[in-house]
């Protein structure tokens, strides 16, 4: 059935009906200079085959060897998952046939993970879903295949298939939760909220870019569902690569309208890989999923077995950072941000900018005003991260200063930003060349008070009657004349000082 004929029922009425249950597998990739077994680079966009060698291709006779700052990767994102670090384990062989396979096996690890059994607490709306995990475990990724001549960029359709290896034997962390029952209308908020979270977990840990645009950071969704109160579990569909937090949402929502439509029709659900579609946020059928046993796992005779002593996994356990949620809580407090605020500032992708932007001396108001506002709106415009947006944190604190200092105000610190973005300098060479300084000289102020005077002698008269608040009028002219450089405050004194 295609998806255009796919009867879909409406959120809330399916969970009228059905319990949802959610499970999350997390593909990290790792920052490792070079690849899970090989010392080919692990480099992000080279030239197509180019970064490869006789053990990534899976060559005759070429033998794998482990890197070891990926398994000390792996422990530490195990530990900040409140996981139990395996005292041995081994990889194991995942045998499919794909072309983007070059070994016709995937090195993995199967029953026997790093990680396992731990947990990471979400918060969604004030309420605290704990979410368990219930492996988390070392791989390498595969190469990628560009299907051409097609209209859709899948393979169906397609005239003929490119294949780039320089991605195959990328270390790989894969993270897997246990079903996450009882979420019910808000299970899309916890999936994206769990997947928000680990990011911000695997960003603070600094073992990966985590950028989900590349593919550093991808999460295959999930789903089932079960009578509503019957305490089982249905069969799953398992969405493939979503990329974006919005998309885990999107497709949560999606597979619990279009499960309950296949149940309410009294069909059954296929146990699926499905594909995620950005454009219109549905999910199209992929392939049948295979089961463990048609993988034929094996271990890998050609590696030895990880063995990591308790000393080393302590020895990392020290190195674990603050907890980013708990962090995130006691900054919150410490700058005096509302729930709103704190929630718009990590929403635009600003917590950590706004950090070193307080760090570097500006408040924490003035930090958020200008990243929140002024330069997210500028990273929107051009389409990139508000990291890429061409400003520093250092550069806004400094562009915060002239402002307390008097030497610009808001309006200026504008123009001062556009300099900064289009490289013409620091905060205050810019102000320099651009002749932005405000202008606080009395004779200058004066003669242009007299002229805005003598051009509204209307508003001048009603000052003179008492009425103050008429001033304002006047202010502005003297503002538009000097280009917005004037100094209010000692505008509004001259122009009472006339008038009183």
């Amino acid at each position: 059935m295609s998806a255009s004929t796919e009867v879909l029922v409406d959120f809330d009425e399916a969970l009228e009906r059905y319990d949802p249950a959610l499970g999350l597998e997390v593909h990290v990739e790792l920052n490792t200079a070079t690849k899970m077994f090989c010392g080919c680079p692990a480099t992000f966009g080279g030239e197509p085959n180019t970064q490869v060698c006789p053990t990534c291709l899976g060559l005759p006779g070429a033998m794998p060897a482990v890197n070891g700052k990926a398994v000390e990767a792996a422990i530490r994102i195990g530990l900040a998952l409140n996981c139990e670090i395996a005292e041995w384990c081994r990889f194991a062989r995942k045998n499919y046939f794909y072309p983007d396979m070059p070994k016709n096996f995937q090195t993995s690890q199967y029953d026997e993970p790093i990680a396992f059994d731990g947990y990471m607490d979400v918060e969604v709306d004030g309420t605290t879903f704990r979410v368990e995990i219930e492996r988390a475990h070392m791989e390498e990724d595969t190469g990628k295949s560009t299907h051409v001549g097609g209209a859709t960029g899948r393979i169906h359709g397609a005239d003929h298939s490119l294949v780039d290896y320089n991605r195959a034997g990328i270390p790989l962390i894969e993270i897997v939760t246990r079903p996450i029952v009882g979420a019910g209308a808000r299970a899309p908020e916890v999936a994206r909220a769990y997947v928000a979270q680990l990011r911000d977990l695997i960003l603070a840990l600094g073992v990966s870019e985590a950028r989900m645009d590349q593919g550093n950071l991808r999460a295959d969704v999930n789903l089932s569902l079960a009578p509503k109160g019957s305490g089982v579990l249905g069969t799953r569909s398992e969405t493939k690569n979503v990329n974006s937090f919005r998309s885990v949402e999107r497709a949560v929502r999606f597979e619990v309208a279009r499960h309950a439509g296949v149940l309410d029709a009294g069909g059954k659900v296929v146990q699926e890989t499905r594909h995620f579609h950005e454009d219109t946020g549905i999910t199209t059928s992929g392939r049948e999923k295979s089961d463990a046993e048609d993988y034929r796992y094996f271990p890998e005779p050609d590696l030895v077995p990880v063995a990591p002593s308790r000393e080393w996994v302590e020895e990392l356990r020290a190195t674990l950072p603050e907890n980013p949620t708990a962090k995130r809580a006691r900054l919150q407090a410490e700058w005096g941000y509302s729930d709103l605020e704190m929630r718009d500032t990590v929403g635009a992708g600003a917590f950590g900018l706004v950090e070193e932007t307080i760090a570097a001396g500006a408040s924490p108001q003035a930090a958020r005003k200008w990243w929140v506002a002024e330069l997210a709106r500028r990273a929107n415009d051009a389409g990139v991260e508000l990291a890429a947006v061409g400003v520093t944190p250092v550069q806004v604190a400094a562009v915060q200063a002239l402002v307390e200092g008097g030497t610009i105000n808001d309006k200026l610190a504008r123009q001062v930003f556009d300099g900064l973005v289009a490289g013409e300098g620091t905060p205050e060479e810019i102000v320099a060349a651009r002749g932005l300084a405000i202008v606080s000289d009395d004779g200058a102020l004066g003669a242009a008070v007299d002229k805005a005077i003598e051009a509204n002698p209307d508003v001048a008269q009603k000052i003179r009657d008492g009425k103050v608040a008429a001033a304002g009028a006047l202010i502005g002219a003297v503002m538009k004349e000097m280009r917005g450089q004037a100094d209010a405050g000692r505008v509004r004194e001259l122009v009472l000082e006339r008038l009183s």
